[in-house]
Order: C-alpha cells, then sequence, then structure tokens
C-alpha cells in the first residue's frame, strides 16, 4: 500500500512540475530568453562566418522582436508610477529618463522589425530607426547600471560615517 501511494506522490509532484512549466513557458519573457540563448548560441558557433548557424542567429533574432510587441506598455507604466518618497529625487529622474529611453527603444524596435520582415520597405530609414533605437538602448541600460549601483553605494558610504 504503501508503494500506491509514493506512486501517486510522484506522480502529483510531476503533474505539478509540469504545470509549473506549463506556466513558465507560457510567458513572452521567457520564450524570448530561450530565443536569445539560441541566437547568442548560434552567434558564437557561427563566428560571423555565413553558414547555417547564422542564417539561425539572424531568424531567431528577427523572430525575438515579435515578442517585444507593446512591451513599451510596461515602461510606460513605470513612468505613471508614483515613486516612492523614499527614493532620492535623481534616482526617481533617472529612473524616468531610463524608462523614457527603453520605451523608446522598444517602440522603435518594432518599426525595425517591421522594415527587416518586408513589411516596412524604406531600408535606408529602416537603418536610420535601427541605430536611434541602438542609442537609446544603450543609454536606458547605462542609466539601469547607474541606478542600480545606489543601493550598495549608499550602504558603503553609510558604513563609513
Amino acid at each position: 500500500m504503501s508503494e500506491a501511494v509514493s506512486t501517486t506522490t510522484a506522480l502529483d509532484k510531476t503533474r505539478l512540475h509540469v504545470a509549473l512549466l506549463v506556466l513558465y513557458l507560457g510567458k513572452a519573457e521567457t520564450r524570448d530568453k530561450i530565443c536569445r540563448a539560441i541566437q547568442y548560441g548560434s552567434k558564437f558557433i557561427s563566428q560571423g562566418k555565413a553558414g547555417t548557424a547564422q542564417n539561425v542567429d539572424k531568424s531567431t533574432s528577427l523572430a525575438r522582436k515579435v515578442f517585444r510587441l507593446l512591451k513599451s506598455v510596461n515602461e510606460i507604466q513605470a513612468l505613471l508610477t508614483p515613486a516612492s518618497k523614499s527614493t532620492p529625487l535623481p534616482l526617481v529622474l533617472l529612473g524616468r529618463i531610463k524608462s523614457c529611453l527603453i520605451a523608446t527603444f522598444l517602440g522603435l524596435d518594432q518599426i525595425v522589425w517591421l522594415g527587416r520582415s518586408g513589411i516596412y520597405k524604406n531600408k535606408e530609414r529602416t537603418d536610420q530607426i535601427a541605430k536611434i533605437s541602438l542609442y537609446c538602448w544603450m543609454a536606458g541600460t547605462f542609466c539601469t547600471f547607474i541606478i542600480e549601483l545606489y543601493p550598495p553605494a549608499s550602504a558603503v558610504k553609510g558604513k563609513g560615517d
């Protein structure tokens, strides 16, 4: 009888794990992360040389853009959310700037996707927008880096006082 109980328990655990996996894979961000791993893995394998791995890299890069459709809404929501009263004003402003830059990147990235998929036909304009989009992403990432440096820096400063 104890074997039947442990088998049921194992089956229940398996069902739970599968349900969690389905829930995890149901999120677009998770699928984007899996595609990113495939994209960068094939980029590493191809080493910039033409072939199957480079084709996988390029097609996966294009496919990942679909997962970012309307993701700029998350950044707009962050802009509309009031900041904590305890957060220093420079940090609040930097966070707002970061949200604006990332929202712009995500919006422009959708135009780039339209151009690279052949829906938007102006290649020169698509390339310009791709460059602006990249600059917005880099600046937004730099803002994130600065924001994330603040808590450790303030902790070190507090210990020195």
